[in-house]
């Protein structure tokens, strides 16, 4: 039976974490978590309040981003919280957490490909840039996202439902590679092969728009300086594009591994440094790195927390 093997590699799971006192990972994923949240939801709000920034596909896709981060981040440290302790969390509690993470992981991803797909329309077609992406036509895009984001870890659940039966047990540890592990055992569902065909469309679609955003661009002179702010953007961007793409392909690698149904300590390692900070990482590089370097939006934040700091000293005088 599929359940009695999911309770008992869940158990040898958290005996091995237990072990070899792997709840420090939990010190990572915290910190990472709460330098990400300190600015995040600023960002977010000023993005959505006010209504310059608001009106522009760009700024929608960015607050897009912080917002699918923030939901990644608190179903991610929850869920290592509650792992690193052996809480038995009830069968619908954990796979709704465990849709949750791969959904707004999904979400986040496919907004940093959009994000890199808009600039290419902006540069490619700049008269009728407005045209091809409104505002409007934006938020629909990001609506219909959320939805390819829902269809894969909806479609495993259900899957997962259908296997496992109505007769589910808690478990010490929660995770998405040991339920993916124990329905690709049963049904031989190519697993890994769909994380590595997601990336890889994604990065296709990337690197396309970047050699011809090069292309297009290389005669202009923005190329010339070594530390022309064009050029720090795109670095910045690609470096976050990687760190957001790693942590898929660690993922696949993992569910690799534990086909070997090896009782070792080299899988739980790998899923803890890919779930406490490969995967935090970036989430918390973005606002400082990357969105802080717009200046409406960096303008816009100056002038809130000034008009905030400005008022707490009108009312303590």
């Amino acid at each position: 039976m599929i359940q009695p093997f999911i309770v008992n590699i869940s158990a040898d799971w958290y005996i091995i974490m237990e072990s070899r006192n792997m709840d420090m990972f939990l010190i990572p994923t915290v910190l990472l978590t709460s330098i990400t949240m300190l600015v995040n939801p600023v960002l977010f709000l000023c993005v959505l309040c006010f209504a310059s920034l608001r009106q522009e596909t760009r700024y929608l896709l960015l607050a897009n981003v912080l917002w699918a981060d923030m939901l990644f981040l608190t179903v991610n440290l929850s869920m290592v919280s509650c792992n690193s302790v052996g809480l038995h969390l009830p069968a619908p509690l954990c796979e709704f957490m465990m849709v949750s993470m791969v959904m707004t992981y999904s979400g986040s991803v496919l907004t940093v490909t959009l994000m890199v797909v808009d600039t290419y329309v902006a540069v490619r077609w700049p008269l009728r840039y407005k045209e091809i992406l409104p505002p409007s036509r934006a938020r629909k895009i990001i609506m219909s996202m959320w939805v390819i984001a829902a269809v894969c870890p909806v479609s495993l659940l259900v899957m997962f439902e259908v296997v496992m039966g109505k007769d589910q047990q808690s478990r010490p540890v929660c995770l998405v590679l040991i339920a993916l592990h124990s329905l690709e055992e049963k049904m031989k569902v190519g697993v890994p092969l769909y994380f590595i065909i997601a990336v890889s469309l994604c990065t296709a679609l990337i690197l396309y728009c970047y050699i011809h955003l090069y292309i297009i661009t290389r005669t202009s002179g923005i190329w010339r300086s070594r530390y022309s702010r064009a050029r720090m953007t795109l670095l910045a961007h690609t470096l976050l594009l990687i760190m957001y793409f790693v942590p898929a392909l660690v993922f696949a690698v993992e569910l690799a591994l534990l086909k070997r149904e090896a009782k070792d300590d080299l899988g739980v390692w790998i899923n803890l440094v890919n779930m406490c900070v490969l995967m935090p990482l970036p989430r918390c590089c973005t606002p400082y790195l990357y969105v802080l370097r717009y200046r409406e939006i960096y303008k816009t934040v100056q002038q809130v927390l000034w008009k905030t700091r400005h008022q707490s000293q009108r009312s303590a005088a």
